[in-house]
């Protein structure tokens, strides 16, 4: 059965220079205040959508507040078949604190 992993910011910003697609799933608020840089904002919304376009072998890092909503989502995604998935530790809280440099916004 397929999984995920945890990973911490060091771990996903080595990943994130290596290409993985990085999927938020926080509120379009939150969203907009700041996110990690070429991330996209995931609901049930455009998730259908995201999941036919995404390209599975490429590694999906999973974010969301501080951790803990990450975890079925990415578990969630593994299920679909994506093949390298990791739920970020610490959520956005912990890679700002981490990479306050590396913060992107965007209009609500």
């Amino acid at each position: 059965m397929a999984s995920f992993n945890r990973i911490n910011p060091e771990q996903a910003a080595a990943l994130c220079q290596q290409g993985a697609q990085l999927v938020d799933i926080r509120d379009p608020h939150s969203f907009a205040q700041g996110h990690m840089p070429g991330a996209v904002r995931l609901d049930n919304s455009n998730l259908a959508d995201w999941v036919a376009n995404a390209e599975q072998a490429t590694a999906v890092i999973v974010c969301c507040y501080h951790g803990n909503s990450s975890q079925p989502a990415a578990d969630y995604l593994a299920g679909l078949g994506f093949a390298e998935v990791y739920s970020l530790d610490g959520g956005f809280e912990l890679w700002q604190q981490s990479y306050p440099d590396q913060v992107s916004q965007s209009a609500e």
